[in-house]
């Protein structure tokens, strides 16, 4: 395989990295959103459950009993996380982290070069340059 083959190659891989990366985005907004207004009702519920002098003079599950939007709130919070929320938030950040360990190994990185040309791409591939001083490389000229 060629040097032309190989920075095409790369330029392939990079343009479907970011379309992956892309398309998980408007997904992963949602599901912080979801996890803010979530974790907002629980923190609100819980200040209401804490601040109530009703709490300290009842057990523990009649007090859950008497605030329900905190309870309801805990409960959604709790399944949101054992459903996996926490992965499906930081989801690009997963793949982008895998794609520099592996791209490491051949001492390239992921980093955002997107404005570079295909000649730069060649001249990384070749030379084991990594994004970072790519830039700094098309800095100084």
């Amino acid at each position: 395989m060629n040097s032309l083959e190989q920075a095409e190659d790369l330029k392939a891989f990079e343009r479907r990295l970011t379309e992956y990366i892309a398309c998980l985005q408007p997904a992963t907004g949602r599901w912080r959103m979801i996890l803010i207004v979530v974790s907002v009702c629980t923190a609100t519920g819980a200040w209401n459950w804490l601040i109530d002098p009703e709490t300290q003079k009842v057990s523990f599950f009649t007090s859950l009993w008497n605030h329900p939007f905190f309870t309801i709130s805990c409960i959604t919070l709790i399944g949101l996380f054992f459903a996996g929320i926490h992965k499906r938030v930081v989801a690009p950040s997963i793949i982008a982290a895998r794609c520099r360990t592996v791209l490491a190994e051949y001492n390239m990185s992921c980093d955002d070069v997107s404005d570079s040309s295909l000649t730069d791409y060649m001249y990384m591939f070749k030379a084991g340059i990594n994004a970072k001083e790519m830039k700094l490389l098309s800095l100084s000229e």
